[in-house]
C-alpha cells in the first residue's frame, strides 16, 4: 500500500499514487507529494511543502514550512530527464528551504544524516552533504559542492560550485568560499581566508588537548609560514602525527581546486 495505514495525512495534502508513505509518517495541511516520491517512517512534514518526483527521505526527517524538495535544477543545461535527491535519516530541514535533484540523467544530489539546516537557503544540484553538518540561514551552496561532517556553515555564506569543505571546518558568517576548505580549522574574511584551529568545535566533538595540539602546529605550517604548499606539507608529516593530521593531509593532496590560504 503507498500510504502506510499508520501514516497521518492531512485531508487537504495532495498525495499522488505513485508516492509511497512511510509508518508514522505526518504530513500537514496544504503539502504536495509527487509520484515517484518515498518518505521514509516517522517523518514529520509541516503545512505547504512540496516534494517533487525522484526524491527519497529516510526516516523520522523534519522539513519545515514552505520547504520545497527535489527541485529541477538551476542549470540552463538541465533538459528534464529523470535524476535524484535522496536524503537520509533524523535531518532537520527548516523553512523556505529549497534543495535541488541532479542536473545529469541519473545523477543525485546527496544529503546525509543528522543535519541541520536552518532557514531561506538553497542546496544545488549534485551536492555531497555528509552528517551532522549546521548550515545556518541564507547560507546559498552551489553546485557539485561536498561538505564532510560536522561541519558549521554560518548565516549568509555562500559556497562557489566544485568547493570542497572538510570536517569539523567552521565558516564565519557572509564569507565567501571559493577555494577548497581543509578540515578542523576556522575560517572567516570576504574571501574565505583560515584565522585558527576551530578549538570550540572540537572541543566539542570530544577532541582532546593531545589532538588539538598537533593541529595547531599543522595550521602555523600550512598557513603562517612562507614557502610553497608542498613543502608546508612535507614539514606536517614530519613534524605531526595522528589521524586527523593524516585526514588533513589527504584532504589538501587531493584537492584539484586548490585550498584556501593567507594573501
Amino acid at each position: 500500500m503507498p500510504i502506510d495505514p499508520s501514516a497521518q495525512v492531512a485531508a487537504t495534502a495532495r498525495v499522488a499514487p505513485g508516492a509511497v508513505i512511510g509508518p508514522g509518517v505526518r504530513i500537514a495541511d496544504f503539502c504536495v507529494i509527487e509520484d515517484d516520491v518515498v518518505i521514509g517512517e516517522g517523518c514529520r512534514i509541516e503545512p505547504h511543502v512540496y516534494i517533487k518526483r525522484w526524491t527519497t527521505l529516510g526516516k523520522n526527517n523534519s522539513i519545515s514550512a514552505g520547504t520545497v524538495l527535489g527541485t529541477d535544477p538551476l542549470d540552463k543545461n538541465f533538459s528534464g530527464e529523470r535524476s535524484f535527491l535522496v536524503i537520509g535519516d533524523d535531518n532537520v530541514i527548516r523553512e523556505h528551504y529549497t534543495i535541488s535533484r541532479g542536473t545529469q540523467p541519473e545523477s543525485t544530489t546527496v544529503i546525509g544524516n543528522r543535519n541541520y539546516i536552518m532557514t531561506s537557503g538553497h542546496i544545488a544540484h549534485n551536492c555531497v552533504i555528509g552528517d551532522d553538518n549546521v548550515v545556518a540561514s541564507c547560507a546559498l551552496i552551489a553546485g557539485f559542492v561536498e561538505i564532510g561532517n560536522r561541519a558549521f556553515l554560518s548565516g549568509g555564506v555562500v559556497v562557489h560550485q566544485f568547493s570542497k569543505i572538510g570536517d569539523l571546518a567552521m565558516i564565519g558568517g557572509n564569507t565567501r568560499v571559493n577555494k577548497d576548505v581543509p578540515p578542523y580549522f576556522l575560517y572567516s574574511g570576504f574571501d574565505v581566508t583560515p584565522i585558527g584551529v576551530n578549538a570550540v568545535g572540537l572541543r566539542r566533538a570530544g577532541f582532546t588537548q593531545s589532538e588539538l595540539a598537533p593541529l595547531k602546529k599543522a595550521f602555523r605550517l600550512l598557513f603562517l609560514s612562507p614557502g610553497p604548499l608542498d613543502e608546508a606539507l612535507t614539514q606536517i608529516e614530519s613534524a605531526c602525527r595522528g589521524e586527523h593530521i593524516e585526514n588533513l593531509l589527504a584532504f589538501v593532496r587531493s584537492s584539484s581546486r586548490g585550498i584556501c590560504r593567507r594573501n
